[in-house]
């Protein structure tokens, strides 16, 4: 008899939004070196930039947003990879193919990502908001103050604006995070030099932070730019366009800032997952 734990359906919400209260900081940073339209300042010069004139607790303006797409996104995009997974795990008796944990990641990711899109934007512009001069800020109070009055100020369709590049990059992470992390596990597990401990996690996650990273940072970038528009983008292929005319670079600008943010994101999640998987997870004996 072996027992084994399963990560429960609303774990991979709860481990996002604790690695998100660690690397909101980043995330704040990278933000702000995607909207500006020159580059002007770097990750470090704009980091110095933001403590100074808004003081250190600026860094985590909008971690309710942040909190908050968490629990839609995250949510989603675990529950229903991990699901399946085990559903399908357990009826192959065996790990799936790579193939099929690529498609699951990004049906998961797209849903996610759509699921997701309303606390995202408001993420983005309450993160991005001290950069404004005064009379142009939103200032909203909370996330749900934000949802609330894009809803009321600039009707439902806005807050699903960018949910096509949303959907399309949440696909994107979701391959690089969830089916890259399992696969690197499950190669790393199969060279018998590690066991199933928090080394093994860590390696795996920052493979998969790595993949996740140079997957979405072109989608990253247009999601954005597209969600902090003030309506100087006609649609996706407008915007895709205008960015290509700042030279192929500009897709993968706030390059090292993504992967500051997303590699440590990645790794903190998986650790934050596996120990609640090995602590509260369902036990099952076979």
């Amino acid at each position: 008899m072996t027992e084994k734990r399963m990560s429960r359906w609303y774990f991979g919400g709860l481990a996002s939004c604790g690695a998100a209260c660690c690397t909101h900081p980043l995330d704040l940073i990278k933000v702000h070196l995607q909207t500006q339209q020159e580059v002007k300042k770097r990750m470090l010069g704009m980091a110095i930039h933001v403590m100074k004139n808004d003081g250190v607790l600026a860094l985590y303006n909008g971690l309710s947003a942040s909190l908050c797409r968490q629990m839609s996104y995250s949510l989603t995009r675990f529950a229903i990879y991990e699901t399946v997974r085990d559903m399908m795990g357990s009826t192959n008796k065996g790990p799936m193919p790579f193939y099929q944990k690529v498609l699951l990641g990004a049906f998961g990711g797209f849903t996610g990502g759509f699921v997701g899109t309303p606390a995202d934007m408001v993420n983005v512009r309450m993160q991005n908001d001290m950069k404004l001069p005064p009379e142009l800020r939103r200032n909203y109070k909370h996330a749900f103050d934000g949802l609330f009055r894009v809803f009321r100020e600039e009707g439902l369709r806005k807050l699903f604006s960018g949910a096509s590049m949303a959907s399309s990059r949440g696909a994107m992470v979701t391959v690089g995070q969830l089916a890259c992390y399992d696969q690197a596990k499950q190669l790393v597990l199969g060279t018998g030099m590690m066991g199933d401990n928090i080394f093994t996690h860590f390696l795996s996650s920052f493979i998969a932070g790595g993949c996740a990273t140079f997957l979405c940072q072109p989608l990253d970038v247009m999601k954005t730019r597209l969600m902090n528009s003030k309506g100087e983008y006609t649609g996706v292929i407008h915007c895709l366009r205008e960015t290509a005319k700042l030279g192929p670079m500009a897709f993968y600008k706030g390059l090292v800032p993504a992967g500051i943010r997303l590699v440590p994101q990645t790794v903190l999640t998986f650790i934050f997952l596996e120990q609640l998987k090995k602590h509260f997870g369902i036990l099952i004996i076979s």
